[in-house]
């Protein structure tokens, strides 16, 4: 048992011994090539160093051919050549703002010359102030470098979409424009376009209310009344009225001629410059008729145009002069008396 006990002891310091030496191999090695790792960086450093050129170093020193110095170089040249544009963008949008302005005051003062309507005055001053002001911001965009070609494209493109869908109501809007700003006719004219007949009530943008003497409201499209003709029977001051009256066969003209000029002098709407004028223009199948020519003030046409016709039926009546009416002589042929 002793021997035994001794066998095993002796065989566990021998493995304490191996072990040991073991280890003291591995760390030599691992110092060894720790050692070997040192010397070939400071190999790699002498060669580099040996190698590197005084100049580059005084570059990095410097900063002379960096990155940095590039881009400050870049953003200086860019600056330089900016602020130019910049002041000519800001001295263009300063003047273009004065000139606007002025122009707004002159198209003001030329609607109120040719008394345009007042919603009409807005309207266009606005219009033109909007699309002057686009105008401009747009020119000054192109001066900085801000290319608008694509913004335009897209504008003009929705524009004539909406010009398309809009077309019939665009051409009334314009119409009422023109009619606005060059006057054929204003309210309370009295006009003839077509088969619409009556007196002018109101000028909207896209269409005219118009009021006959039946006393209901034509509404017609500026369109119309802008592109086709038409006769403004109250455009002037002074407007003439014809009347026809007739007389029989065998009444004394010359005696005729002297009571309606009478009944002419009586009447006081009636102008007595420019002179009226009375002749025989027909000599029809059972009477002779005559042509007055009347003048009177645009206010007083409807009333000297009612009454005259009466006055010169009475006159007639009061001197006995006869009016005609349709006759047509029989003659009967009579057979036995062959």
């Amino acid at each position: 048992m002793l021997e035994e006990t001794e066998k095993l002891l002796v065989a566990a310091a021998q493995q304490a011994n191996a072990t040991a030496d073991t280890t003291k191999i591995i760390t030599e090695g691992s110092i060894a090539d720790n050692v070997i790792k040192v010397d070939s960086i400071s190999q790699a450093v002498k060669d580099s160093l040996a190698k590197l050129n005084i100049t580059d170093v005084k570059a990095v020193i410097t900063g002379e051919n960096s990155f940095l110095k590039d881009a400050l170089s870049s953003l200086i040249d860019l600056t330089v050549a900016f602020i130019p544009k910049l002041i000519a963008c800001i001295l263009v949008l300063w003047l273009g703002f004065k000139l606007i302005k002025l122009l707004k005051k002159a198209l003001t003062r030329v609607l109120e010359r040719r008394n345009a309507e007042g919603s009409l005055k807005g309207f266009l001053t606005s219009l033109v102030d909007v699309l002057m002001k686009v105008m401009l911001i747009i020119m000054a965009m192109d001066i900085i470098g801000i290319k608008a070609t694509s913004f335009i494209a897209i504008l003009g493109a929705a524009g004539l979409a909406v010009g398309m869908a809009l077309q019939g109501t665009l051409q009334n809007f314009a119409g009422g424009v023109i009619i606005l700003l060059l006057r054929p006719f204003k309210v309370g004219d009295y006009i003839e376009a077509g088969a619409y007949k009556g007196y002018v009530k109101e000028i909207r943008i896209f269409h005219t209310l118009i009021r006959p003497f039946n006393g209901r409201i034509i509404i017609v499209p500026n369109s119309e009344l802008a592109t086709k003709s038409l006769i403004n029977h109250t455009k002037e001051e002074v407007i003439r009225l014809d009347v026809v009256c007739s007389v029989a066969y065998g009444t004394d003209l010359d005696r005729a001629s002297e009571v309606i000029r009478k009944v002419i002098e009586d009447d006081p709407l009636i102008l007595k410059d420019p002179i009226a004028k009375i002749c025989v223009s027909n000599l029809g199948d059972s009477s002779v008729d005559y042509s007055l020519w009347l003048w009177t003030k645009v206010d007083d046409y409807w009333t000297v145009w009612m009454r005259i016709r009466e006055n010169i039926y009475k006159a007639f009546y009061a001197n006995n002069i006869s009016i005609p009416f349709p006759q047509v002589d029989v003659h009967l042929d009579n057979p036995a008396a062959k």
